[in-house]
């Protein structure tokens, strides 16, 4: 039995070393001291990942005093997207116009039998959408979140174990260069994606997941001019049975790639599906990366339990009918940054359960609707409108059945002179 002397804190904790074949059943009934003064030091903050979110979140807290660790296994790492943000995105969160790689604002959708509407001509004379690198993105963001302060931990996080007593800390178990690391902490935003160990080690519950597969792919110049502006869409069976296809344009390729929730196992079918659909736009490209990644369906269950807060991947914060979440990711990194800082006056106080749920958790849950996808704006939901739509759309069933079974009567004969 090893004694770990936490850094920051006065007391000793007996530790021992997780057994690699069994991992104990995480303590569901913390519920740590809040509002407790913190003396000699400042509260202590592990961010798991160093995406939107986790960089977000830890640029906010270091930023108000809190005294903070980033943990990216693979800072020079490229997350598999397609790398659309938001034009609001740009002014919120400061990101230098030099990161886009392209500006789009013409974006077609596609149909099973190509028929295409461009939807891109609503955009006025100042808005598109940006496309850019994850890579890039991620590595801005970290280095930003390092110049307020952020100490980056370049190491893999293999799981958190959840103290006993509130008043303990939770410790962080990492490695680096195959050498096993502890850390203890008193608080842990995770922000590891939708496999995120930190929510497993909570038990913050299970989502449904779709797939999105993607190959970026390198042009020949004269293919690429035609994608210089241009996102393309395509919907049908043959590249996605619940889902779309996409073409977005980079720097110097294009990302090719579709999802699907209900057929994962035919995720690489429809991915030849969509390369077949736009194969005279890509013939002579070269494959130069195969990706794929889990897209979350809906929040978890917990996002927030004891002294540890999900944000973006990790809490399921992602557009269901689109796949985005760069926004969102960091959005609710910030807002959990800046409420772990409030709550904790500065980084001066203890925070718990309570805290987090009440500065963080409510005030996200209460934005309920996004006013549109290039500003997202936050708006509560209009009931009326609300309820408008839902009749109109029972309405619509109810009409469809009745003709469907007012078709049916015709004699096939004679409904076929009428077409």
């Amino acid at each position: 039995m090893a004694v770990i002397t936490h850094p920051l804190h006065s007391l000793n904790i007996p530790f021992k070393a997780p057994n690699p074949r069994f991992t104990p059943q995480p303590k569901l009934t913390i519920s740590a001291t809040s509002n407790k003064h913190i003396s000699g030091r400042k509260l202590t903050a592990a961010v798991i990942g160093g995406g939107p979110a986790g960089s977000s979140a830890a640029e906010a807290l270091a930023s108000g005093g809190v005294e903070t660790y980033l943990f990216e296994r693979s800072p020079s790492g490229a997350k598999p997207c397609g790398g659309a943000i938001p034009l609001c995105m740009l002014e919120e969160f400061s990101i230098p116009p030099d990161l886009i790689d392209r500006k789009v604002t013409h974006m077609k959708i596609i149909s099973p039998s190509n028929l295409t509407v461009d939807f891109g001509k609503t955009l006025k004379s100042h808005e598109y959408i940006s496309m850019l690198r994850r890579e890039v993105l991620d590595s801005y963001l970290r280095s930003r979140a390092e110049s307020k302060g952020v100490t980056l931990v370049k190491a893999l996080v293999t799981n958190l174990d959840v103290p006993n007593n509130p008043n303990q800390p939770y410790i962080v178990n990492y490695t680096v260069n195959n050498r096993m690391k502890y850390l203890p902490v008193d608080v842990v935003v995770g922000a590891d994606g939708a496999n995120s160990r930190v929510a497993k080690a909570i038990g913050a519950g299970e989502y449904a997941c779709a797939i999105a597969f993607q190959e970026r792919i390198k042009l020949p110049d004269d293919k690429m001019e035609y994608y210089e502006n241009l996102a393309e869409m395509y919907v049908g069976n043959d590249v996605s049975p619940d889902f779309y296809a996409w073409v977005f344009p980079k720097c110097d390729h294009v990302a090719v790639g579709t999802g699907t929730v209900c057929s994962k196992q035919y995720i690489k079918q429809y991915q030849q599906g969509v390369r077949s659909r736009v194969h005279p736009k890509i013939s002579g490209g070269k494959v130069i990366k195969v990706e794929a990644h889990p897209i979350p369906e809906h929040p978890r269950p917990v996002r927030v339990r004891g002294r540890v807060a999900l944000v973006g991947d990790a809490a399921g914060y992602v557009t269901k009918c689109s796949g985005e979440g760069i926004y969102f990711a960091a959005k609710s990194g910030r807002m959990c940054g800046e409420a772990i800082v409030k709550a904790s006056e500065g980084g001066h106080r203890m925070i718990g359960e309570s805290d987090l749920k009440r500065e963080y958790l409510k005030q996200w849950d209460s934005k309920m609707t996004f006013e549109s996808y290039l500003y997202k704006k936050l708006a509560k939901g209009n009931t009326w409108e609300d309820f408008k739509m839902v009749s109109n759309t029972v309405g619509s069933l109810i009409r469809c059945k009745l003709v469907g079974k007012g078709m049916e009567t015709f004699d096939p004969n004679v409904l076929a002179k009428l077409v």
